[in-house]
């Protein structure tokens, strides 16, 4: 263990590591922020070694070959664990890399001198693991750390890449574990690292990347050999400190107090008490750091999980009693905590502060009502013997409510039930479809803005059919929909920034696209003498002007500069891919169905494709194939695509195909590519062939009598049929099939699961009813009536209804009275003959006199009636008082 003399803070045990590796000649680099720099893989950086991929990959060059880092990382893979004794959200990861100079013997040396010498940990306490097959980091713990083979656990896991199919860098990898002694074990002879019980603590983690793998399967040695490490921070504050848990340790008790303040409770003294203040705690945490970085919360991306955390810190403030906003008075605490660290924390307090203080009242308002509805809806299913909550009732939640569907499915699943999440899933594709214009970047066409300026300056000219980059002068510059002089880099960028506060540019000359007939609008930069502008999209509020949307990257564009334009190439190009594609399906929905099927509207976006027509009936996956087939003919045959500016008549009347509804201008563009002609203003490839492959992916229905197509052209339907195959591989090879036999396999095991599944229902059946026997044999007689009362463990309200049914064909008076426990509350059923109800006799009251006892409700029928409630401890005394109930009624 550490010596005596030293107190481990959390912010000394960074600073040690940080040190201990600057001497060793690795360079300290900061933490980067939790928005991901130039990696639109991920919403927020979830590892040290994030910020190191491009001097991995070499597509930068690295400031030194050793690196070391504490990195704020993000994750919500485990975000329903935390409230444990170890899950986070937020956490610092501390970590040394090499690029290219030390390699395993390195890695492992520097470990364990840090641990042993600097941390003072007990190296018996100290156990590694390795990948199996990586015999030399196994000689090297012996030869550096002592270790004998026999302690040194050998973990397939212990294996590090991006996903098997994923080209990259990789190799095995070694965790260290910390043994916090055998009270923490679970007995068994086979305990070790790796053991699911809380005995062995992973604390660090050596990668060894020493491979390059090409994601089908093949690997070979790298050039150049690259170490990444990580240790949580927090981990091994537990374990210097001597805490039980993470909580406990100086970075976070702090936090616990200040909200265990609030309530008046004291941390240890309650379980579900003790839950809560862990959850609001991390998430607390978190949320300042995220509100640090620039991400504000939204319905999607980053801002979705901003939203996501902050709602379920609040739910758990409510169970605590807390109902006021709290989160934003406690920020203080997590930044004077952590402001020697994070000194950007002090900078952005009011920006912090100001974004959890309104998120939290807005998210309050709703929570309350949200919860009483959704407590309502539990207790009604309860009684009516359900166990699902209806997608219907999920949505009102959420759409009504703003109740997300993660703390919906908490709640429920605290009391036992399940959701429809599918008619959730329907009732939201619903929603999508009704708001997708409002989803957009938001420009008001009916401002006065638009109608001053198209009477102001000059119409915009298009030059993106011919080029994507240009030079031009500015005409307006917008901020926050005011016409300004000049628009400049905001002090800090805004992740998820309120659309009407973008900044817009409008240029005499632009190659941008302004979105129109299903196509979206382009995005690139404008760069002028003295800044530069990111486009994020192109809109065309009325006739003749075509606005760029978006934000200064840096310094100033002021109206009169002459600015550079780019469209972001490899986005249009992938548009283009797709907007030929529709034009290709259309004709292919001609041809198999007849001239009556026409386009109902169109999205063509760089990544997909959607294409709604009119039709009666689903198509069949037969027809979808031949579509398939025949779209894909016509990219094969590479026909050359020609644009032509006709007279609007004169196309109409060469057979070009022109959308019911839509306004064209004259004279028109009519685009053709082989049989296709149609009239169309979007952006297109030369040839057919550029398109490279249509991939249809689903077949829906949009509204009454029109559906909808959408598919992948291009790069994306490679990725997805490269995908599809490696997952048929994966399926026959756990098969043990060929892949042209996997669906009969399947088949096959369905048919079996489908057998397994009747024989298990058959036997569950028939030991009910041997339950119902044995509880006629014991009935207790009262006059000319039977009396059974008893609780059926593992019981729902199926099951007593299985076996009361039974009993009743027992006898031809009785009374029944089942109930079952389990850690969400009792449920129970009563049922009474009808030669006894006929003399007064009825379940209903019998109910709610049970469910009085128990702290529930309950009612029904004069002839069966049910009920549940809180108190299963109180289930048996319930019974008896019940049993002398009856008997009272009967004699």
């Amino acid at each position: 263990m550490p010596a005596k003399k030293t107190t481990w803070t959390g912010n000394r045990i960074r600073e040690s590591f940080l040190k201990f590796f600057e001497k060793n000649n690795h360079k300290i680099l900061p933490s980067s922020s939790l928005v991901p720099y130039n990696d639109p893989t991920v919403f927020l950086t979830t590892a040290g070694m994030q910020q190191m991929v491009p001097f991995f990959l070499g597509e930068e060059t690295p400031p030194h070959i050793r690196l070391t880092t504490a990195q704020k990382c993000f994750r919500t893979v485990d975000i329903d664990e935390v409230g444990d004794a170890s899950h986070l959200t937020f956490f610092e990861m501390l970590g040394n890399f090499s690029v290219g100079d030390y390699f395993k013997e390195g890695a492992i040396t520097f470990a364990w001198e840090l641990l042993t010498k600097v941390y003072g940990l007990a190296p018996e306490k100290l156990r590694p693991s390795v990948y199996p097959s990586d015999t030399e980091a196994i000689e090297l713990w012996q030869k550096i750390a002592g270790k004998k083979e026999s302690e040194i656990v050998k973990l397939e896991d212990n294996w590090w890449d991006r996903g098997p199919t994923t080209p990259g860098p990789c190799g095995p990898d070694s965790e260290i574990y910390f043994d916090r002694g055998e009270a923490l074990g679970c007995g068994k002879p086979s305990c070790a690292p790796g053991c699911d019980c809380p005995r062995y603590l992973e604390i660090w983690n050596l990668v060894f990347m020493q491979y390059n793998q090409d994601g089908k399967g093949g690997k070979e040695q790298l050039k150049k050999k690259n170490i990444d490490t990580g240790m949580g921070l927090e981990r091994l504050s537990l374990v210097l400190q001597n805490k039980p848990t993470v909580f406990e340790t100086d970075l976070f008790f702090p936090i616990i107090t200040t909200f265990a303040s609030l309530v008046g409770a004291v941390y240890g003294k309650d379980e579900k008490t003790d839950r809560s203040l862990r959850v609001i705690a991390d998430h607390g945490r978190a949320l300042v750091f995220l509100a640090a970085d620039g991400v504000l919360p939204s319905n999607e991306g980053r801002g979705y999980i901003f939203r996501r955390v902050l709602r379920r810190a609040v739910r758990h403030g409510k169970l605590l009693g807390i109902d006021k906003p709290f989160l934003s008075d406690a920020a203080d605490t997590v930044i004077e905590l952590m402001k020697e660290q994070y000194p950007e924390l002090v900078e952005r307090r009011s920006r912090i502060v100001d974004v959890l203080a309104t998120e939290e009242r807005k998210f309050s308002r709703t929570l309350a009502e949200g919860l009483d509805i959704l407590e309502k809806t539990l207790t009604e299913l309860e009684l009516q013997g359900k166990q699902e909550v209806p997608g219907e009732t999920i949505f009102k939640l959420f759409d009504t409510h703003g109740f997300p569907l993660e703390l919906t499915r908490e709640a429920a699943e605290e009391k036992g039930f399940t959701l429809d999440e599918k008619g959730f899933a329907k009732h939201m594709e619903a929603q999508r479809i009704k708001s997708r214009n409002l989803e957009k970047f938001a420009i008001r066409k009916d401002s006065q803005i638009w109608q001053e300026l198209a009477a102001s300056i000059p119409p915009t000219v298009f030059t993106g059919y011919e080029a994507v980059t240009g030079s031009s002068a500015v005409l307006t510059v917008i901020d926050s929909e005011e016409i300004q002089d000049m628009i400049a880099a905001r002090q800090i960028t805004i992740v998820g920034e309120n659309k009407d506060s973008s900044q817009m540019l409008i240029v005499q000359e632009t190659p941008f696209y302004a979105e129109s007939g299903g196509q979206v609008g382009d995005q690139g930069r404008i760069k002028g003498p003295n800044g530069e502008f990111a486009v994020l999209d192109t809109q065309r509020p009325v006739s003749g002007i075509i606005v760029h949307i978006g934000h200064m990257i840096d310094g100033y564009i002021k109206t009169g500069d002459t600015v550079s334009t780019t469209v972001q190439t490899d986005r249009r190009e992938d548009t283009k891919k797709n907007h030929s594609a529709t034009h290709l399906l259309h004709k292919a929905l001609k041809d198999h169905f007849g001239e009556a099927v026409v386009q109902h509207g169109s999205l063509v976006e760089p990544d997909r494709l959607r294409f709604d027509f009119n039709f009666q009936r689903a198509l069949t996956d037969d027809e979808i194939a031949r579509l398939d087939t025949t779209v894909n003919s016509m990219i094969r045959q590479n026909f050359p695509v020609t644009t032509t500016l006709t007279p609007l008549e004169q196309a109409k009347r060469s057979g070009a195909m022109a959308l019911f509804g839509e306004k064209y201008p004259d004279p028109v563009r009519v685009v053709v590519m082989g049989p296709s002609k149609e009239l169309c203003g979007g952006t297109h490839v030369s040839a057919t062939g550029q398109i490279g492959v249509f991939v249809t992916t689903q077949e829906t229905s949009s509204s009454s009598g029109v559906r909808r197509i959408e598919a992948l052209t291009g790069k994306a339907a490679e990725e997805l049929l490269t995908r599809r195959k490696k997952q048929v591989e994966y399926l026959a090879d756990k098969l043990q099939t060929q892949p042209e036999m996997v669906t009969l396999k399947i088949e096959q095991l369905t048919q079996e699961m489908s057998e397994m599944r009747k024989e298990l229902k058959r036997y569950r059946q028939n030991a009910l009813i041997e339950e119902a026997e044995r509880l006629a044999q014991e009935a207790q007689q009262v006059q000319d009536a039977h009396v059974v009362t008893a609780i059926i463990k593992k019981a729902d309200i199926a099951a007593l209804h299985v076996i009361s049914d039974h009993l009743r064909t027992k006898f031809t008076a009785a009374v029944v009275a089942l109930a079952s426990g389990s850690e969400d509350g009792a449920v129970f059923i009563v049922t009474v003959s009808p030669t006894l109800t006929k003399k007064g006799m009825h379940a209903g009251k019998i109910a709610e006199q049970l469910a009085s006892k128990i702290g529930g409700k309950g009612g029904g029928k004069p002839e069966a009636a049910q009920g549940g409630g809180k108190s299963t401890a109180d289930l048996p005394e319930a019974l008896q008082e019940t049993q002398k109930f009856i008997a009272k009624q009967l004699v």
